[in-house]
């Protein structure tokens, strides 16, 4: 919001009755902020400004400032603390972490996607859509940014950590921290005991000339919407980081009131859930598989509805230990495939312990990426998409009469249905040749170019319908199962599908507007992953602010198509570029 310079309108001193309205107002917005940390934050005897500012959307926003520093800001009756306030109060907010690279692209503007959030070991807060969170940076519990959340914690598990996060409102370094006098974050240690890498972090970039994805150890265009993976460099200090936490964590003394019972409880559920993720999750061709990713995408998505896996409440402490353990048990293999990443790359499937677990009624359905229709609970279905053709300035006097307005939205058949009543209503049927219609001054203004009036008497029935509809405001309505009709302007645009050269003769396979009949690109990609064997990337859409356009390795068309047709059932019409497909017995 404030990544760009606001106008300031106006700069004034708060009122005392203004004063005590805001106490009032922000104490029944933030329960946690105890009066004296109110008082504190806002003493009673020391100035308080509100500046009225316009940000580059053109946003209205009231700034508290206090000893020159703003304190909370308000957006359309919400209030919103500055990270000048968490910095004195941490536990404000929900806390989530990322990485440094990933707030880079925050300050620049951009939300916080779910690749770039780091999932710890006792996993993420548990939080609804519309909460208000702080972000934090690994390392450090200063926040450094605040952000409203897209989907509650469940339904982010759900997704498999894909797709936005956090609409970010406030960054540490954007220009509403410049208004004030530009001091950094405090270093605050972390209270995490053991962190799990974010799997985007770790995860190997595929050569665009292989065909099934390889390890690597590059670090390419790390970014809020696919962090793809680290350096050997950087995959050592991440180890090395996490060993000294672990380290610390072994040498934490136990309390004395440790629940042996709790212990062996939270086993049976990590036991529980490991099984659960691979017997009905993990498929083959899902290794090598990174331990993080199996641990965030698998094994959490597993867990019973009202309960959390925290391996450190657990007699193993580590996720680590765990795996070595099952490993010793020859259930799974686990090797460090790059300097600092471990994958499992090797499960026994027909080992007894898998093959006799039975998931309790209480875990959540087991679904394969075949059958789990891109986040949601119920089967994919297409939506219902109808051309609308609104009534503008110049039509209105053919609708008049049928008592329609400006502005009303009418189907293809209700136009056609009008403009034939108006023909008979007013006799403009020609009485030697049916196929023509009179043209009457009213249909003159409306239909007709202004080279035309002099010569034009006569129209035949299909040019008069289609010259009124191509002079009414196109729209459309999108209504998707067991959801209320969407209206937009203009045409509805089409899946796009093309492909692209890149470096080395190779071709990619980019699709776009996957969003505007509820898929999500990324797991679309995830999908054409699997069957084709080649890697994909998600990255913004130039020129549109909430989507994305999903690329793939090779000429993937003829399989883009099979699944958009007959998978989701797009109707045809709104796919282009399935002519651009590699023709039988030509190379990809």
């Amino acid at each position: 919001m404030f990544c760009k310079t606001f106008r300031v309108k106006s700069h004034t001193a708060l009122k005392s009755s203004d004063r005590k309205k805001l106490r009032g107002d922000i104490s029944n917005a933030f329960p946690l902020l105890t009066p004296e940390k109110l008082a504190e934050l806002m003493p009673p005897k020391e100035d308080l400004t509100v500046v009225k500012l316009f940000v580059h959307k053109g946003d209205a926003v009231s700034v508290y400032v206090h000893n020159k520093n703003p304190i909370i800001f308000e957006v359309e009756k919400k209030f919103y603390p500055t990270v000048y306030t968490l910095w004195r109060y941490l536990d404000f907010l929900p806390v989530f972490s990322t990485w440094p690279p990933v707030f880079d692209r925050m300050t620049g503007g951009a939300d916080l996607m779910l690749p770039g959030i780091v999932v710890s070991s006792s996993g993420l807060p548990a939080v609804q859509q519309g909460t208000l969170c702080a972000i934090t940076l690994v390392g450090n519990r200063a926040p450094v940014a605040i952000g409203v959340a897209t989907m509650s914690t469940k339904d982010m598990l759900a997704s498999g950590m894909k797709g936005k996060g956090f609409n970010v409102l406030h960054t540490y370094k954007d220009h509403l921290w410049a208004y004030g006098d530009e001091s950094g974050p405090p270093n605050i240690p972390p209270e995490e005991i053991e962190v799990v890498p974010s799997a985007k972090l770790e995860e190997e970039v595929i050569p665009l000339d292989s065909e099934t994805p390889a390890p690597s150890t590059e670090l390419e265009n790390l970014n809020l919407e696919e962090v793809t993976a680290t350096t050997q460099q950087k995959g050592g200090e991440l180890k090395e980081n996490t060993e000294i936490l672990e380290e610390e964590s072994v040498g934490l003394p136990c309390d004395d009131n440790c629940n042996t019972s709790s212990q062996e409880t939270m086993d049976d559920l990590l036991n529980q859930c490991f099984f659960h993720a691979l017997k009905y999750k993990v498929k083959k061709s899902d290794l090598p598989l990174l331990t993080s990713t199996f641990l965030r995408n698998y094994l959490f998505a597993c867990c019973p509805e009202g309960q959390q896996v925290d391996i450190k409440k657990s007699s193993y402490k580590k996720l680590s230990k765990f795996l070595q353990a099952m490993q010793q048990r020859n259930i799974l293999q686990v090797k460090e495939l790059s300097k600092g990443v471990e994958s499992i790359v090797e499960i026994q499937w027909k080992h007894p312990d898998i093959i006799s677990f039975v998931a309790p009624a209480t875990a959540p359905p087991t679904e394969t990426c075949e059958t789990a229709e891109i986040g949601r609970k119920q089967p994919y279905q297409p939506p219902e998409i109808i051309s609308l053709y609104g009534i503008n300035a110049k039509m209105l006097p053919l609708f008049q009469a049928s008592g329609h307005k400006k502005g009303d939205l009418l189907t293809q058949n209700d136009v056609r249905g009008v403009i034939v009543t108006y023909v008979k209503t007013n006799e403009l049927v020609h009485s030697d040749n049916k196929n023509f219609v009179t043209v009457d001054p009213v249909i003159c203004d409306c239909l007709l170019n202004v080279s035309e009036k002099h010569d034009i008497t006569l129209l035949k029935w299909d040019d008069l319908f289609a010259r009124c509809l191509e002079r009414m405001q196109p729209s459309h309505q999108v209504t998707f199962p067991g959801s209320s009709p969407v209206v937009r302007k203009g045409n509805i645009e089409p899946i796009d599908i093309t492909v692209a050269q890149r470096t080395s003769n190779k071709k990619v396979t980019i699709i776009k507007n996957l969003e505007l009949y509820g898929l999500d690109p990324s797991s679309v990609g995830s999908l054409l992953q699997q069957r084709v064997q080649a890697s994909f990337s998600c990255t913004a859409l130039p020129g549109t602010k909430d989507r994305v356009q999903m690329q793939i390795q090779g000429n993937q068309v003829s399989q883009t198509g099979k699944l958009l047709l007959e998978h989701f059932r797009i109707p045809r019409k709104y796919v282009n570029g399935l002519d651009l497909a590699v023709k039988s017995g030509k190379k990809k």
